[in-house]
């Protein structure tokens, strides 16, 4: 005989660290008990009839680990229900009826969700805690944009291709997790969602990501790892919050650690730093158009202590003390010259050393 019971409940991982804990006194939990929706619907319906009361205190639902293909219609008779938890399971289709419900967090990961699964009214709950990673969204449910009141919201492992533009209209988000997705680029706006507090936008085709990262100034944790960036904007070393950097496996890290001890620069790129950092004169007609070209690409180091000059060919992003257990990564900056490469001394008392970063994942 299946029997409800009553219990805390928690959800925990390496990108999903927001814990959730229920009351386990409004806490129905019916994990890993083996339901299908014929079970799950009698014993929902059992237990409003037995306490007529009862429904209205319960304010959390646990269904994880079933066999439930549609959420039981009559879930909606639990009128107080704030906290829906209904992962691992092979739902498709969200009904109506939820909409019915004052939920606040609704955890659906590990289903088989799509986006004509959802209601089309969906953006009028007033969710906070939306989590619907491991689903089969093939692009970002477009209800979702409505729901002003999302502080987290978890769509990784899906199959989404593009991020909206209008992502910032979530003022509210301290978390985005688009990781395990198919994006290639992310738009500006998402410099606009100024609360975040962690971005996890890892196992994606990104190649770059927007100068705008930099107004994320409460950003804590990036993570960026099994991409295919070369580059990272110099602005984020702003980023004063930033403590935890994730960019294993991506071209940047690889190139680096392959180059970082033997190989210097071109000639041609010697040649080029020279003319910018004695601002010679190179009168019209003496340089072929390609190598005007070259030295329009020149940057001055982000370093405040450095005059350098690097090129697009030769930047290195990454200043290297310790790599898995050997170097660590304090902080980001252009390597343009020996001086940035070997003396940590001349950041000192620079902007540059207040930013303290606690984690680096490289390998």
């Amino acid at each position: 005989m299946i029997q409800y019971m009553y219990s805390d409940s928690s959800e925990s991982s390496d990108s999903e660290n927001q814990s959730k804990t229920f009351n386990p006194n409004k806490t129905l939990n019916f994990s890993e008990v083996i339901l299908n929706l014929q079970d799950a619907t009698k014993q929902l319906e059992n237990l409003c009839k037995s306490t007529e009361k009862r429904k209205e205190f319960i304010n959390a639902i646990v269904l994880t680990h079933n066999e439930l293909d549609m959420i039981p219609l009559n879930i909606a008779n639990f009128t107080n229900l704030k906290i829906l938890e209904i992962s691992n399971n092979l739902i498709s289709t969200l009904p109506d009826a939820i909409l019915q419900l004052p939920l606040t967090t609704l955890i659906m990961k590990n289903n088989r969700l799509v986006n004509s699964g959802l209601p089309k009214l969906f953006g009028k709950l007033n969710l906070k805690d939306c989590r619907l990673s491991g689903n089969n969204f093939s692009n970002f449910p477009e209800q979702l944009l409505e729901i002003k009141s999302l502080e987290y919201l978890y769509l990784g492992n899906n199959s989404i291709t593009e991020l909206p533009k209008e992502i910032d209209a979530l003022k509210r988000l301290k978390i985005l997790n688009m990781g395990g997705n198919y994006l290639s680029e992310i738009p500006a706006s998402v410099g606009n969602l100024t609360n975040l507090r962690g971005l996890i936008l890892s196992d994606n085709a990104l190649e770059t990501v927007p100068s705008s990262i930099a107004n994320l100034k409460n950003l804590k944790s990036l993570l960026l790892h099994k991409n295919r960036l070369r580059t990272l904007p110099p602005e984020i070393v702003s980023l004063k919050c930033l403590t935890e950097l994730s960019l294993r496996e991506n071209p940047l890290v690889v190139r680096f650690v392959n180059d970082m001890l033997h190989d210097p620069p071109s000639l041609l790129e010697l040649a080029g730093r020279s003319i910018k950092l004695y601002n010679i004169d190179i009168p019209d007609g003496e340089l072929p158009a390609t190598l005007r070209e070259y030295l329009k690409s020149a940057h001055r180091c982000v370093n405040p202590k450095c005059k350098g000059v690097f090129f697009d060919n030769r930047v290195e992003h990454i200043k290297f003390v310790d790599f898995c257990g050997k170097y660590r990564i304090p902080l980001l900056q252009y390597l343009c010259s020996s001086k940035c490469v070997v003396n940590n001394s001349i950041l000192h008392g620079s902007h540059v050393d207040t930013i303290k970063m606690h984690r680096v994942l490289l390998g």
